[in-house]
């Protein structure tokens, strides 16, 4: 049975995936998305802090029964900021973008917050959960398998957007196909994950001009590449996998979800088979608040401590329908 996703929850997620601050210097501004309250240390390392925590929460029934029911929620969102040095005006301009930011991105979200796109921008060998590796096989290889090789930070940003810059793979021998592997890690519980959607941009190419890319996901517990999807595209087309059952079986035991493309046809010794990947992304739904807006905020700073505390409080109103005898 699928779990509720607290609103908190989602919410941390949202405004953390979604924040686009640049300073006045043009360097991007670094902030911590986090549950309630204030920690004045986290400003060492950090321009801002953006706290959220739940003020109410209301049970209200939607048909006779009380089976079906809707909960509303009010939830209390901070923003903190303040001066880096005694001279700056830096905490007052940085709360005001981050004001900014929390009204677009929840603008922008009201009828999706439950919603999460993961794509692979801004990753490289360094960085972050999310990874992409390529191989030259005879056969489909499984997630773990050594010959995968990762990619090189060069060819990451050939993924990073749609844009017609394509990562490429080359296998030259016969019976070989190119493969590409994609691996995302899912924020939230996999019991509360509702439905997943797996993106791939690209096409392949083969011997005597044989287009076709084929995508599978891998399943974790029957150990099995499955859901396969093909396109027979000259140029970049988009294949999509859509899973709404049994999504447990998908995420694996360290929140893993992987992906595989290859060409839809081998080498033949003579013609390359060639894979070109122009981007990749997951939508993940929870099981959680599928309605979120802003219904007022406020300053509030804390001005006897030195330096000042800019801080402004929202309050975000939101609701979920949930079915007593099983989830939605």
């Amino acid at each position: 049975m699928s779990e509720l996703e607290d609103a908190g929850a989602t919410v941390i997620r949202l405004l953390s995936k979604n924040l686009q601050i640049v300073k006045d210097d043009g360097s991007t501004a670094q902030i911590h998305v986090s549950p309630e309250w204030y920690n004045r240390e986290l400003f060492k390392n950090y321009d801002g802090q953006i706290t959220i925590g739940l003020a109410e929460s209301q049970d209200r029934k939607v048909e006779m029964s009380g089976r079906i029911r809707r909960r509303l929620g009010t939830l209390r969102v901070n923003v903190w900021a303040t001066d880096k040095t005694a001279s700056s005006d830096s905490g007052r301009v940085m709360r005001k973008k981050m004001v900014e930011e929390v009204n677009r991105i929840v603008r922008q979200n009201c009828n999706k917050p439950n919603e999460t796109v993961y794509d692979l921008l801004g990753v490289g060998m360094l960085t972050g959960t999310h990874k992409a590796y390529s191989a030259s096989s005879v056969s489909e290889l499984a997630p773990k398998h050594p010959n995968w090789t990762e990619l090189v930070d060069a060819d990451y940003e050939k993924v990073w957007y749609s844009d017609d810059v394509q990562y490429s793979k080359s296998a030259d021998v016969d019976g070989e196909y190119a493969l590409a592997l994609f691996r995302f890690k899912i924020d939230s519980g996999e019991k509360s994950v509702r439905k997943i959607v797996l993106m791939f941009e690209g096409y392949g190419v083969a011997q005597d001009n044989l287009y076709g890319v084929t995508i599978k996901v891998w399943n974790h517990v029957a150990e099995i590449w499955e859901n396969s999807q093909t396109g027979t595209g000259t140029t970049d087309e988009t294949l999509t996998i859509t899973l709404n059952s049994n999504l447990t079986d998908y995420i694996d035991d360290d929140g893993y979800v992987w992906l595989l493309a290859r060409t839809t046809s081998p080498s033949d010794g003579t013609s390359s088979a060639t894979l070109f990947c122009d981007y990749v992304n997951y939508t993940v739904t929870v099981n959680g608040i599928t309605y979120l807006d802003v219904t007022s905020f406020r300053d509030a700073d804390v001005v006897d401590v030195k330096p000042f505390i800019f801080r402004t409080e929202f309050s975000l109103r939101s609701w979920c329908f949930e079915d007593i005898g099983g989830a939605f």
